[in-house]
C-alpha cells in the first residue's frame, strides 16, 4: 500500500517528461527558466519541474488582413483588405522576442498596408498591385526577421471604390475611349489623304490611265442593282472644255 504512492507519482513523472512532436512542430526547452536549445520532432524528453517546453508551429499561416480605410496620396477614399502569408522560421525567436507572434504580425500588416497604399494613388492602386504587393511584402519580412518570422507572400484582394468614384472613372474611361476613336479617325483620314494624292499623280503622269479608271467606275455601277442610268461621256469631248 505504501509503494503504490510513490509508484503512481513516477509514472505520472515520467509520461509527464515524454513529448511527442509532429514533423511541423518545434519545442523550445526553458531550464529554470531559461532558454537551453530547440528540439524536434518525434519523442522529446524534458525533466519534470525544471524544464518547461513552448510548442510551436512551422507551417504557413494564411492572415487574412481585415479591410482597411485608406486615403490615397491623391486624395481618394478606399476600402483595402488583403491576405499575408506567412510562417515561423526560427521557433526560439519567435517565443522569446514576441509574445504573440500571429497577434503581432496581423497589426503590423495592418498598418503598414496603410502606409504604403497611402503613399500611393489611385491609378498606381488598381494598375500597379503586383509592384504594390511586392514593398508590402519586403518591409513586412524585414520587421518580422527579428521575431524569426518570414513573409512569403503578400496579395491585395480588393480595393472598394464608393458609388460616386465609380461613376466618375466610368465618365474619364467613356472620355478617354472617344479620344482614341478620334484619333484613329484622324489617322485614318490623313493616310487616306496621303494615298489619294499619290493616285491622283500617278493617273495625271498617263492620260490613258485615267480613261481606264474611268472605264472601270463604269463598270462597278453597272454591277450594282440601281435605277442609275449612266451614260458614258468620253473624256476626249470634255477636255477642250477643261483646258480652256
Amino acid at each position: 500500500m505504501y509503494l503504490i504512492v510513490p509508484a503512481v507519482i513516477l509514472l505520472f513523472l515520467i509520461f509527464s517528461a515524454i513529448r511527442i512532436l509532429n514533423e511541423y512542430e518545434r519545442g523550445v526547452i526553458f531550464t529554470l527558466g531559461r532558454y537551453t536549445a530547440t528540439r524536434g520532432p518525434g519523442i522529446i524528453l524534458v525533466v519534470p519541474l525544471v524544464q518547461r517546453m513552448v510548442k510551436m508551429d512551422l507551417r504557413t499561416v494564411v492572415l487574412d488582413v481585415p479591410t482597411q480605410d485608406v486615403i490615397s496620396r491623391d486624395n481618394v477614399s478606399v476600402k483595402v483588405n488583403a491576405v499575408v502569408y506567412f510562417r515561423i522560421v526560427d521557433s526560439a525567436r519567435a517565443v522569446i522576442q514576441v509574445a504573440q507572434p500571429f497577434e503581432a504580425t496581423s497589426q503590423l500588416a495592418q498598418t503598414t498596408l496603410r502606409s504604403v497604399l497611402g503613399q500611393h494613388e489611385l491609378d498606381e492602386m488598381l494598375s500597379q498591385r503586383e509592384k504594390l504587393n511586392l514593398d508590402i511584402q519586403q518591409i513586412l519580412d524585414h520587421a518580422t526577421d527579428a521575431w524569426g518570422i518570414k513573409v512569403a507572400n503578400v496579395e491585395i484582394k480588393h480595393v472598394d471604390l464608393n458609388e460616386n468614384m465609380i461613376r466618375a472613372m466610368a465618365r474619364q474611361a467613356e472620355a478617354e475611349r472617344t479620344r482614341r476613336a478620334k484619333i484613329i479617325h484622324a489617322e485614318g483620314e490623313k493616310q487616306a489623304a496621303a494615298m489619294l494624292v499619290e493616285a491622283a499623280r500617278a493617273l495625271g503622269a498617263e492620260p490613258r490611265a485615267m480613261q481606264l479608271r474611268y472605264l472601270q467606275t463604269l463598270s462597278d455601277i453597272s454591277s450594282e442593282r440601281t435605277s442609275t442610268v449612266v451614260f458614258p461621256l468620253p473624256i476626249d469631248l470634255i477636255k477642250p472644255l477643261l483646258d480652256r
